[in-house]
């Protein structure tokens, strides 16, 4: 057998299959035109054909807007094809209440316990909760919240809320309502208002006014954070800090910044709704606050340990 060199062979190729220019591969050229198939062009018919196409640096892209905002003035009405008929009205609805609802009509709820724990410390030990329920539509709903401490089989300090939610922005909810403080001390009553939501990089936060009897006023503001060390260990820091407008001595209240805690808590998620945790916690009184603190026994600041649970449905 002769020896053909690879070189000589691929253009031996090339040429049988009618693609080096000549008479024959003229003749397959115009045969593939008509077939409608596309046709190789030289440099100067693709600078031709570059030169026909729309010059996209003339194009305004001021006015273009990736998502939101509000529709043109010549927009066409998305409900015009419905001839004036609704769900509930016009020749096809159905007898009875209306069947078919969107997502922001249905009613929806859910119950958190963020804290229900035990807390060790020198001044002593007792529990603590801290809960969370709502009820209602995507816009609007009913808030109730708990938190307070238990010791001696009693509650020492509680406060709850029950509040009207209503959501401002994208995961952000204004809360108006009431306070009443309750507990071994004389009972507080007290306007609510504040917001709640979620901060840029996931921080939950919550800011709430207070105005009670006697021109009493208060604040409180609490933020904390999840750092998933994996999917099922979170670590939690967490601050919170209160201030008054005027002193309490009934309740142990001094004016100015009364009291404030920070800790952190690891938890271990053995599903989403149900997670055991540990942590330490450091809290402190200021100002005239720490000082009845000290004269009913009781230090200014303390560590404190604490092991609860955290659950939601």
């Amino acid at each position: 057998m002769k020896y053909v060199k690879p070189a000589s062979a691929l253009v031996l190729l090339i040429s049988t299959m009618g693609l080096i220019s000549g008479p024959a591969s003229a003749a397959n050229h115009d045969d593939h035109s008509a077939h409608g198939k596309p046709v190789a062009q030289s440099p100067a018919d693709q600078s031709s054909v570059d030169e026909e196409e729309i010059d996209h640096s003339e194009m305004d892209h001021g006015d273009m807007q990736s998502q939101g905002g509000s529709a043109p003035a010549d927009a066409r009405d998305p409900h015009a094809y419905a001839d004036g008929y609704t769900l509930d009205s016009g020749k096809y609805a159905l007898p009875g209440p209306r069947m078919l609802k969107l997502s922001d009509e249905h009613s929806f709820g859910s119950f958190l316990f963020d804290r229900l724990e035990r807390s060790y410390a020198r001044s002593g030990d007792h529990t603590s909760y801290d809960a969370q329920a709502w009820f209602g539509l995507d816009y609007d709903r009913l808030v109730i919240k708990a938190e307070g401490e238990v010791a001696k089989g009693r509650i020492q300090e509680g406060r709850t809320e029950f509040l009207w939610g209503h959501a401002v922005a994208d995961y952000w909810d204004t809360q108006l309502g009431l306070r009443y403080d309750s507990g071994t001390k004389p009972d507080r009553k007290w306007l609510a208002f504040g917001v709640q939501g979620l901060a840029p990089y996931w921080f939950e936060v919550g800011a709430t006014a207070y105005v009670g009897e006697n021109g009493r006023t208060a604040l409180r503001l609490s933020a904390e954070y999840d750092i998933l060390l994996n999917q099922k260990l979170i670590l939690q820091p967490r601050v919170e800090v209160s201030a008054y407008g005027k002193a309490d001595p009934a309740w142990e209240i001094g004016k100015g910044l009364s009291s404030g805690a920070l800790g952190v808590r690891l938890r271990y998620e053995f599903s989403r709704q149900f997670a055991p945790y540990i942590g330490v916690e450091r809290t402190g009184k200021f100002g005239q606050t720490g000082n009845f603190a000290e004269a009913d026994g009781k230090p200014r600041q303390e560590t404190r340990w604490v092991a609860g649970l955290r659950f939601w449905f």
